[in-house]
């Protein structure tokens, strides 16, 4: 895992992409096979973009969503990723006093928004095959990481050669819980009074549909 706990304030998740970049081509510099890069969108795409220019390899997305608690559907209290199964963070759900069956009209909310953006995004083109691959999973930053959770089990399923979890920002303690999932955790900055990742961008606008379909048409997909 890569850290600083001083903090890094980027200008935007291309400046913060290209940080980033720099580390993901150190740590695969031994790796001689072709990566793949895949973005959480919308926020990780343009971070994505630029770690795959860099590096020389494909690009593509995966595709999850969070669960958000009743009430406050910013608050994650799990996720879905792809055609997997919800991921639950259980002491979340034991603190707030609900079990997973009472977020089953979530669940398929979300799963709806999913087919939805799988529509959008891949226009019938299928899932990305990451079998036998070295895979770099990369957002624009981790909270409470259980979106990333949702997406790493989903690559897990899908028996890559070697999974790489990279992102600009984290929580200190997302980025430890995560360390299970993935091979390797790149984090430029895990400031200790991190509170929401928006707070480390000069620029953290809401990126659209289009803004997602504009940076998969620049690449080819495998």
């Amino acid at each position: 895992m890569v850290r600083d706990t001083s903090p890094l304030i980027f200008a935007d998740r291309d400046e913060a992409g290209r940080m980033l970049a720099v580390e993901v081509a150190r740590h695969l510099e031994h790796d001689h096979s072709r990566t793949l890069v895949l973005a959480l969108p919308r926020g990780g795409v343009p971070v994505a973009v630029q770690v795959a220019a860099r590096i020389g390899g494909d690009f593509d997305i995966v595709l999850a969503r969070k669960i958000g608690a009743p009430g406050r559907p910013e608050f994650g209290v799990g996720a879905i990723a792809e055609d997997g199964p919800p991921v639950f963070d259980e002491g979340t759900l034991d603190h707030l006093g609900i079990t997973a069956d009472d977020l089953a009209g979530t669940v398929d909310g979300e799963r709806a928004e999913l087919a939805r953006r799988v529509h959008r995004y891949r226009e019938g083109r299928p899932a990305p095959q990451v079998t036998g691959r070295t895979v770099v999973l990369v957002d624009d930053g981790l909270a409470t990481g259980v979106t990333a959770r949702a997406a790493l089990r989903w690559l897990h399923d899908q028996s890559p050669r070697r999974t790489i979890l990279a992102v600009p920002v984290c929580a200190p303690l997302a980025a430890e819980s995560l360390a299970a999932e993935a091979g390797t955790v790149i984090c430029l900055s895990a400031p200790p009074s991190f509170r929401a990742v928006g707070q480390w961008y000069q620029d953290f606008s809401q990126l659209t549909d289009e803004d997602v379909a504009r940076a998969m048409s620049g690449f080819a997909h495998t």
